[in-house]
């Protein structure tokens, strides 16, 4: 049978859409194998493929590596002019937040760093690379880069706790401002084995650099987004005084 037609893709993109809109399939449900599917639909793995490919671009479905499809969550809302910690954003929109510690150390700044941080040759700094889950699925990885002389013995404190409250708390920061850069990307490496994406999977990449209450630069994050756990949502109007930024 012949069913690669866009009319055939059409049809499944449609009646899985209708069986979520709808609550018969909930959000972190497993949908069925793609054999199954197949079958289901009388179609070919090709086609229904490219159907649950189009789903997923529009953050109806996401895979995960070696377990299958499951249906997607609602997109966190993430405004980056909201000035609030990471861990309130989330609860404010009524979801469940955790973050986990993958690794703490002292390196050496790369060059892409020492650029972003306006770091002279050989500079030192403090990464803490920690993985965010909501709802209990693993949706961001984030290395932070910290100057070591503005924390003094940060590692050894509890990481999993918010950042920005700490920095207030601890060291007397608090953030003035934060410069973004968001662009889509490609999931690779330790990203990958992370989040649960095959290698090459489409992702949300943002690079975030703080300064202090002085206008001093103080730190820099690398967040990579499952690009269907997240909205980008900007009203310059909705900005808020600063109470802290948006570091988990």
């Amino acid at each position: 049978m012949i069913d690669r037609s866009p009319t055939q893709i059409t049809h499944i993109r449609q009646s899985l859409e209708t069986q979520i809109e709808s609550g018969l399939l909930t959000p972190g449900m497993k949908l069925p194998s793609e054999r199954e599917l197949s079958e289901l639909f009388s179609t070919t793995r090709i086609t229904l493929k490219d159907a649950l490919l189009a789903l997923e671009a529009e953050g109806r479905i996401y895979r995960e590596e070696r377990r299958g499809w499951f249906v997607a969550y609602p997109r966190l809302v993430y405004n980056p002019l909201y000035k609030t910690y990471f861990q309130k954003m989330v609860t404010l929109q009524k979801r469940q937040v955790e973050t986990k510690v993958i690794a703490a150390s002292q390196i050496m700044a790369s060059p892409v760093l020492c650029k972003e941080m306006e770091l002279s040759a050989l500079s030192r700094l403090y990464q803490i690379s920690r993985l965010r889950y909501l709802d209990g699925r693993a949706v961001s990885y984030v290395e932070h880069f910290l100057k070591p002389e503005r924390f003094p013995h940060i590692l050894e404190r509890d990481l999993s706790q918010s950042l920005t409250l700490m920095y207030e708390q601890h060291y007397g920061i608090h953030f003035s401002r934060s410069r973004f850069d968001i662009s889509p990307s490609a999931a690779r490496g330790e990203v990958a084995h992370r989040l649960n994406l095959a290698a090459g999977s489409p992702i949300l990449a943002i690079t975030r650099v703080n300064y202090d209450q002085h206008g001093a630069l103080i730190d820099c994050d690398h967040e990579y987004w499952r690009h269907d756990a997240v909205r980008i949502s900007v009203d310059s109007q909705e900005a808020q005084p600063w109470g802290g930024g948006d570091h988990a």
